[in-house]
């Protein structure tokens, strides 16, 4: 009868007969499923303990920490308290210095060393069969003899005291079509520790093959297949070769105890609504899937119907794509660097010709890019350049924005000229930008030209910039959004159908140059609002943060972090406002310089929108 050991009350003792017999207390429990839960083991000098433990601390998503020995309190297993049928197989892993010098069936010989060493139990986070089997889909070793391959990652953990290493995962093949439902079985399995940390291609987490795994058996995606990571505790023997001591010890990949010790914060079972995953596909090119929990995706579309009024009654209710916003918004929480162009001179009989509607949009989502701590700049017309940069200063100076944002500007006209300019020394592999974002900037129609909404051409006011975004669907890793109220905007090229059907003039003026992800508002800027509070929702949100950070580094509070205080609010619009007003920057609609936009007063109808936007982002669920 196999042996296996509860290792609740009796942890001293148990690890004590775990690491000097040669018994099968150690077992291979990849495929294992049931009320006891598999455990991996690290034993170090006591001197290491406490910073181990600090650092099991900080990434709990690889390293969850179910229990440790004390030193000096080693006992000897009571007659009989072990199973006599004997196991000589390689159990464990001996690290001299850093680096692995072999591999072990008992410590028995090192029982002097251990009396000054402590044993830590790492959980396993959940059973992937398990989470497999209840969300229907067939296990790929069904006779249970393999263990899951396992990769390092260039995702750094967070060190502590000499502790340092590449976050290790776990990875299965999954049809996309049973992403979601295996997403949420794992997480009612495993609670945050059953949460993948990488949906997609694997080259985002630095694995450059997966026929190659650091441990365990390779299993290939097949057609409609896509690689799902998970965090593993196998994280742990980078952190013993970081940490160079100069004797430590380790089980064996595959090689688990057994245990009913459990992490108190991997909660499983029934989930809430702030718990519970959702799945969006947010990039074919590299191929990437993001997470959100229902509510926090509930509220996002709560902002998509909030900003979709028409007030100017154009018709852009037929313009309307479900989850735009929120694919945008989830695609631009993985960015690093963002680019945002606006301007639209549509009133070319006037100096300067540019409207109200955009730059307000523009700077409020660049300060809440800024607050995440992304590099974000803002591209416009060379003509306009000083326009911005004194609006940039300004906004500044009255507090709307924190710091200076660069002011770019762009005339290549030219395939090349695009390349060169989103990319490091040109290279398509090494791209500036990971996210394009236009917000009310005059787009390019199928002609050639560019038109406002009465269908006047003020190509000649209009640099191409509009050839970054052309050039930019064929860059992998970068994507792009544009927001707009009209159907003549850049980026609005993804639903020019619509717009030709239902659009005055739409025919003509459509935008024929499209973004990844087309967010349609009643005013362009509540578009620029509605991101930057999408943004601050997915932050908030649990389960998007952890799949953010990789499940390594702490979890954050919402309420400790700087980026709070950078949601557009009505007095910092109302100041923004005043800013293009004192630069003789006119309505849209109206071509009226003062506080409106496109025709719409500031008070009540901005200053209304503006709150009705911070009240859904800030409502408890």
């Amino acid at each position: 009868m196999p042996f296996t050991l509860h290792l609740r009350s009796r942890l001293p003792t148990a690890l004590r007969s775990l690491i000097l017999q040669k018994k099968p207390n150690i077992r291979n429990t990849s495929s294992m499923a049931g009320e006891l839960r598999p455990a991996s083991l690290v034993v170090l000098p006591r001197s290491l303990a406490p910073a181990f433990k600090r650092f099991c601390q900080a990434n709990t998503g690889p390293l969850p920490l179910l229990g440790q020995s004390e030193p000096e309190k080693w006992m000897l297993p009571a007659q009989g308290a072990v199973s006599e049928t004997r196991m000589d197989r390689p159990q464990f892993w001996k690290y001299e210095f850093g680096a692995c010098t072999g591999s072990l069936a008992s410590l028995e010989r090192y029982s002097e060393q251990l009396k000054d060493m402590v044993a830590f139990l790492l959980g396993c986070s959940f059973s992937l069969e398990e989470a497999l089997e209840k969300a229907g889909l067939p296990r790929r070793d069904p006779a249970g003899h393999s263990q899951v391959a396992a990769y390092k990652t260039t995702v750094p953990c967070v060190t502590h005291a000499g502790f340092c290493c590449p976050l290790v995962v776990t990875m299965r093949p999954i049809p996309k079509d049973k992403l979601e439902r295996l997403v949420r079985a794992c997480c009612s399995l495993g609670g945050e520790q059953g949460q993948p940390v990488h949906i997609g291609d694997p080259e985002l987490l630095g694995i450059k093959e997966l026929s190659k795994p650091a441990y365990g058996d390779a299993v290939v995606c097949s057609p409609g297949e896509v690689p799902v990571f998970w965090p593993s505790p196998l994280t742990s023997l980078g952190a013993l070769s970081s940490c160079e001591t100069p004797l430590a010890f380790a089980s064996i990949p595959g090689c688990t105890v057994m245990t009913d010790l459990k992490d108190t914060k991997a909660a499983a079972g029934c989930l809430t609504p702030e718990r519970i995953p959702e799945v969006h596909h947010i990039s074919q090119d590299p191929l990437h899937y993001s997470i959100a929990s229902v509510s926090a995706s509930q509220k996002i579309r709560e902002l998509e119907s909030v900003i979709g009024i028409d007030p100017g009654n154009r018709g852009i209710g037929h313009l309307l794509c479900k989850d735009e916003l929120l694919k945008a918004s989830l695609s631009l929480s993985h960015a690093r660097s963002v680019l945002i162009t606006t301007g639209f001179p549509t009133h070319f009989n006037h100096e300067p010709p540019e409207e109200t509607d955009g730059p307000p949009g523009a700077v409020a989502l660049a300060a809440f890019l800024q607050a995440l701590e992304k590099e974000v700049a803002i591209i416009v017309d060379q003509r306009a350049w000083n326009l911005h940069q004194k609006i940039v200063e300004d906004a500044v100076e009255q507090g709307v924005l924190k710091t200076p944002i660069p002011i770019l500007t762009y005339q290549g006209g030219s395939v090349e000229a695009a390349q060169a300019f989103l990319c490091k020394d040109g290279d398509p592999q090494t791209p500036r930008f990971d996210h394009l974002v236009a917000i009310e900037r005059a787009g390019r129609a199928a002609d050639g030209n560019y038109y406002n909404a009465r269908k006047m051409n003020i190509k000649h006011l209009v640099d191409p910039i509009d050839d970054l975004f052309l050039a930019a669907k064929k860059i992998p890793g970068i994507s792009s959004t544009g927001v707009g109220d009209g159907g003549n905007e850049l980026g609005m090229g993804k639903v020019k159908e619509a717009v030709r059907r239902h659009i005055w003039h739409g025919d003509v003026i459509a935008c024929d140059v499209e973004a990844d992800f087309a967010v349609i508002a009643g005013v362009s800027n509540w578009g620029g609002y509605a991101l930057a509070c999408a943004l601050y929702i997915l932050y908030s949100c649990a389960v998007h943060s952890q799949y953010l950070r990789k499940a390594v580094g702490p979890s954050r509070a919402p309420g400790d972090q700087a980026w709070t205080q950078a949601l557009p609010s009505v007095i910092k619009e109302e100041k923004m406002l005043g800013i293009l007003v004192q630069h003789r920057v006119r309505s849209g609609v109206s071509g009226v310089v003062g506080m409106e936009v496109d025709g719409l007063p500031f008070h009540n109808t901005h200053a209304e929108m503006i709150q009705k936007l911070v009240d859904v982002t800030r409502a408890q669920v």
